[in-house]
């Protein structure tokens, strides 16, 4: 790590723009601001359901892991140009989806998110989750996003739907299901 902020009020911002990991000043609300801000707010997401006591080790340890992941995700973002995720990076959460998946009946009706602390916590993490895809692909329309970046938060979302499952049925023994009036 390069520099470190011992100041952390720069006073920079306060004309309505940013610095992006090149040096380059952008506006706030820029496109590429947006994705890798929603990105971390996946992040962040994330950070709520491992706060929950007693998550199991297994799920923290593949959370964890994700936290890293979307970290060198908001800097590829963040430096235009930059390739950090690969599709290495893909597999491994396809391999984990398919994991956490194996264990679950089939999928038959829709879920509500719900279903403790823990899995309505995932749940939250998850559609966050779409959104920073949503704002990756904007971008994506008008600048070079490297698409193993794009496939990792689509696949990872699917990964948060699963471990909301998981989670529960850890608490409940079964997920909410939503029912037609």
């Amino acid at each position: 790590m390069g520099n470190r902020l011992s100041k952390i009020y720069t006073r920079t911002g306060d004309d309505g723009s940013t610095g992006l990991g090149d040096g380059a000043r952008v506006p706030k609300e820029s496109l590429r601001v947006e994705a890798y801000g929603t990105v971390d707010e996946t992040n962040s997401a994330i950070g709520v359901v491992l706060a929950v006591p007693a998550l199991p080790a297994q799920i923290s340890s593949c959370l964890t892991g994700v936290q890293h992941d979307l970290f060198d995700l908001g800097g590829e973002l963040c430096i235009p140009g930059t390739r950090v995720i690969t599709p290495a990076h893909v597999q491994r959460l396809e391999a984990e989806l398919d994991g956490f998946n194996e264990a679950l009946p089939p999928l038959k009706d829709f879920i509500l998110p719900g279903g403790g602390p823990a899995a309505a916590a995932c749940h939250v993490a998850r559609t966050v989750c779409r959104r920073a895809e949503r704002r990756c692909w904007s971008l994506a329309r008008v600048e070079p996003v490297a698409p193993d970046a794009l496939k990792y938060l689509n696949r990872l979302s699917d990964l948060l739907f699963v471990l909301a499952r998981v989670l529960a049925r850890e608490a409940r023994g079964s997920e909410v299901l939503w029912r037609r009036r």
